[in-house]
């Protein structure tokens, strides 16, 4: 699978070919040296710009980068949601539902890795400007899979006993985790190794609990 270092690009136009390139100096020269060490300046030479385009699209560094990740997770929710979609389209249980989320969420992962470990980095953080807007964002792909959860209970699928909420957190983390875990230590495997894996815990820990 194609590797990149930013997030998915969001449109066509000029201006969002540009916000693109920003967003991925952006998240390139972050992961390398962390927020704070990097300057505007390194950003706009990175992305090949003028330094006013920067300012131009967002209105300071830290605005550039709440929506680096407002962008990445938005695009990492939908994923998930079309994920979930064509499983129900093809008739499947809620089980093979989420099994299809985590492989797009692996897949999401495996192709913007670094993009993913700065995600994970900001969640543990306490002291950004954006920290409220990541609370919501982060809610966003929880809810996603809460709702397959929610439907499985609805239809006899899960334990009424199961707690959505946990479950649905725990779900994101095991993924998050594993993949990472998967990127910077076992790189050789393969992107169907790994969902599968995760998938006989998935069948075990979820399926397993009616």
């Amino acid at each position: 699978m194609e590797r990149s270092s930013a997030v998915p690009t969001g449109g066509s136009s000029r201006r969002e070919a540009t916000r693109q390139k920003l967003y991925e100096a952006a998240v390139t020269l972050i992961a390398e040296q962390g927020f704070s060490a990097t300057t505007v300046d390194e950003i706009a030479e990175r992305a090949g710009v003028a330094k006013g385009t920067v300012y131009y699209n967002f209105a300071s560094k830290s605005v550039l980068f709440e929506e680096l990740l407002r962008h990445g997770v938005g695009l990492l929710t939908a994923s998930l949601q079309e994920a979930a979609e064509k499983s129900d389209q093809a008739d499947g249980t809620k089980v093979d539902a989420l099994d299809a989320m985590i492989r797009a969420g692996l897949g999401f992962i495996a192709r913007y890795p670094a993009f993913t470990q700065l995600y994970v980095a900001e969640l543990w953080r306490t002291n950004r400007a954006w920290q409220s807007t990541l609370m919501v964002m982060r809610q966003q792909v929880v809810a996603v899979i809460e709702d397959v959860l929610r439907d499985g209970v609805a239809n006899g699928e899960f334990s009424d006993e199961i707690d959505i909420q946990l479950t649905a957190a725990a779900l994101v983390g095991m993924v998050l985790v594993a993949a990472l875990d998967w990127q910077s230590f076992q790189p050789e495997r393969s992107l169907d190794d790994v969902h599968s894996s995760l998938s006989r815990l998935l069948q075990g820990r979820v399926s397993g609990s009616r």
